[in-house]
């Protein structure tokens, strides 16, 4: 069984918009996955754009979370953009248990 962890604590922020501060509106990402039988690993690292275009209930800065901030990142890819990044870390930890392809330095000149 595969075990994903988000870590959404790097953010961009606008310090003023729409009359609330230091606004949330890009984040930085990475997406993990272990294996809890083979402790393989893989992992995802990228970047989500949030819509700040209708704030209803604004969370200042301080009172932020990981799990909030995760939150807002899967709400923004939606459930199939999720699954896809899912699939692929599985995917990586599936090549690491049955490689297909290593790499290989040639000694000699």
């Amino acid at each position: 069984m595969i075990n994903y962890s988000w870590d959404c604590k790097t953010v961009d922020v606008y310090l003023s918009d729409g009359g609330n501060e230091n606004v949330v509106y890009n984040v930085h990402y990475r997406l993990t996955g272990e294996d809890s039988e083979t402790a393989y690993i893989g992992d995802v690292i990228g970047t989500q754009v949030l819509d700040i275009s209708n704030i209803t209930n604004f969370v200042p800065l301080s009172s932020l979370t990981n799990e909030i901030i995760t939150q807002w990142v899967k709400d923004a890819m939606g459930t199939e953009t999720v699954a896809k990044l899912e699939e692929n870390i599985a995917g990586q930890i599936s090549q690491q248990a049955e490689p297909t392809s290593i790499t290989i330095t040639i000694d000699g000149e």
